[in-house]
């Protein structure tokens, strides 16, 4: 059975990304990319779909934590015999995917327990596994293989394990002083396996190389150490080749035990990535968001009214959804799939985040190239021609079709983003009809989005129900934090969505999304509450909120999705980019109030003085 999600950490090496576990399970990889089938699949499924073990046989008490600002995975188990120390980690930079673990014996004797099972395709392809030499060029030592169709993986190693059955096995005792390394290696079965790495070396240029890149942010505030795993936690989730921004890499871990609502997160929102590109320039990263423009252009070329809200890692656009039936789910939460039926909705609201994004950039040096601004354009003109189009909003209703407040901002935003190009950036595009559909949003959002007997905006124009997403209103611009619509809207929040003093999207009970079951508070909506607090002058209930959603990160600073405050547990996929970018955003809006606050007391002490 998989562990509680908190129990997980993530390694990473920017393809792709597996999940390992306190007790030294690597229960979730895909290999090679973020959305390439997985090898290790027990996460979701049972250990017959795959997992790699290496922990210690007795029970043992377990410590863990990164090596400095990277992604190298040190845990510590202490057992009644000894203690045994474990590293675990990606390289990075090499164009191959590999998993390195080295053992190292700490105090006295400890009996470990290795187990490793692959499984392709999810689990359910089992391969052909054999003990065999290593390629001539490279020596003459054993390895196990696993082949099956276009996949292959090698497992070296100082004591291999054997056939059991169906898996491989091996228990063994490490004493003080003694060391071990296991490395599996994938690659395309019809290639040669890649030569081995040098293990220590591996580990001292993966943590500098992680280090270099935590040390090019400039962030200077409260939570600064939450912020900067945050940070490198987007850019674990962004492919580096092709600047792709995943959501999460996993898919399936529910927002409620045992229920179906159940997503594959392992793709690209562009509503996602341009937010991420916001955390990333707010905190002193500029190359990222090159990168991920060239994406960009790549992957929505063509009609823009072909445009869709999320793509494949690679621009690809074919993600159709299915159900894994094979796997019986996390806790038997199913079912499990892949892909994502969201990929064909119409949210109006991800171009609004994209221009945001584009302008930010723009306002931090990064010149808009002439394929850039002539993509923004022809989105633009097709958003002229659909901008009154009800959608199926954020938060991705798959029931009927609506005018959501957040989507008609968010309108109004790209409208906004791209009359500031003309203005400011010296851009040539029709500014003129911009402005007019600009003030034709503002006057509806303002005429039907805002319920006047309720004293707040809702969720949408039909409805007297809130969503989290209207605490976004000023961030984006569209109304002061001191204007009294908003500040009721903040109280509406918190008098409809807090559970346990966390917010939730919305009120499953009101019927909209059409799902059966409920979810749990979204860790992005309470920091967005932080932001909102912060804002609007409320900064003891800020830092108050926000040092308690910061305490809820695991012992390796992950979040999940979601958060059950009645279980104290994670819940949801994981880590979740959402959470992490808001995260970044909360402690961005109080740095900046509580220096408003300084500077305003300042002053007043001057003038009274």
């Amino acid at each position: 059975m998989a562990l509680p999600i908190e129990d997980y950490a993530v390694l990473g090496d920017m393809d792709t990304a597996a999940l390992v576990g306190r007790d030294g399970s690597i229960d979730w990889l895909c290999l090679p990319r973020f959305d390439s089938p997985a090898c290790f699949a027990s996460l979701v499924g049972t250990l017959d779909n795959g997992s790699w073990r290496l922990g210690p046989q007795q029970p043992a008490q377990t410590t863990r934590r990164y090596l400095g600002n990277s992604f190298v995975l040190e845990t510590t188990h202490e057992t009644l015999t000894g203690v045994v120390r474990i590293t675990d980690f990606m390289p990075l930079g090499e164009g191959r995917a590999d998993i390195i673990r080295k053992v190292e014996g700490i105090k006295g004797t400890v009996r470990l327990r290795h187990e490793w099972t692959v499984r392709f395709d999810y689990g359910k392809v089992r391969p052909w596994v054999m003990r065999r030499a290593d390629s001539p060029e490279i020596g003459a030592g054993a390895v196990i293989s696993a082949i099956a169709g276009p996949d292959m993986v090698v497992l070296r190693g100082s004591r291999l394990p054997h056939a059991v059955g169906t898996r491989h096995e091996d228990e063994f005792d490490i004493s003080e002083g003694q060391r071990m390394t296991f490395t599996m290696t994938w690659f395309r079965s019809h290639h040669n396996a890649p030569a081995p790495l040098n293990v220590q070396e591996g580990v001292e240029q993966t943590v500098a190389l992680w280090e270099d890149w935590a040390g090019r942010g400039d962030y200077e505030g409260p939570y600064r150490a939450a912020v900067v795993r945050s940070l490198l936690v987007l850019r674990l989730l962004t492919d580096r080749e092709t600047g792709g921004i995943v959501a999460a890499p996993t898919t399936s871990l529910p927002e409620q035990i045992g229920g179906s609502r159940n997503w594959d997160y392992r793709f690209c929102w562009l509503r996602d990535a341009s937010l991420t590109l916001e955390a990333l320039l707010s905190s002193g990263y500029q190359d990222e968001t090159k990168l991920w423009r060239n994406w960009l252009l790549r992957a929505v070329a063509g009609d823009p009214e072909d445009m869709q809200i999320m793509y494949a890692v690679d621009g690809s656009r074919n993600l159709p959804e299915k159900v894994l039936s094979h796997l019986t789910g996390y806790e038997g939460s199913r079912p499990v799939r892949i892909g994502n039926e969201a990929v064909g909705q119409l949210q109006t609201d991800v171009l609004g985040e994209v221009m945001s994004a584009l302008d930010l950039a723009r306002r931090q040096g990064l010149e808009d190239s002439p394929e850039s601004w002539a993509l923004q354009l022809a989105l633009l003109r097709n958003l002229c021609d659909r901008w009154e189009e009800p959608d199926n909003g954020l938060w991705e209703y798959r029931s009927q079709l609506r005018h959501f407040t957040h989507s008609r901002v968010m309108v109004w935003v790209a409208f906004d983003r791209a009359i500031k190009a003309v203005e400011q950036q010296w851009l040539q595009g029709p500014v003129q009809k911009w402005r007019e559909i600009r003030g034709k949003v503002y006057d509806e959002v303002m005429d039907r989005g805002y319920n006047k007997q309720k004293g707040s905006f809702t969720q949408h124009y039909d409805t007297t129900e809130v969503d989290a997403s209207l605490l976004l209103l000023p961030t984006v611009g569209f109304l002061a934090a001191d204007d009294p619509r908003f500040l009721n809207t903040v109280r509406a929040v918190e008098r409809e969505l807090l559970r346990d003093g966390l917010v939730l999207r919305y009120r499953t009970g009101a019927g909209l999304d059409g799902l059966p079951g409920d979810e749990h508070p979204f860790l992005a909506c309470s920091f967005w509450l932080v932001t909102a607090y912060a804002l609007t002058g409320r900064l003891e209930e800020g830092h108050a909120l926000m040092s308690r959603l910061v305490g809820l990160a695991n012992d390796v600073g992950l979040l999940a999705e979601e958060y059950d405050p009645g279980n104290n547990r994670m819940i949801g996929n994981f880590p979740q980019a959402f959470s992490h970018l808001a995260l970044i955003g909360a402690a961005n809006a109080l740095r900046d109030a509580d220096k408003a606050f300084a500077a305003s007391a300042t002053h007043e002490e001057t003038v009274t003085g």
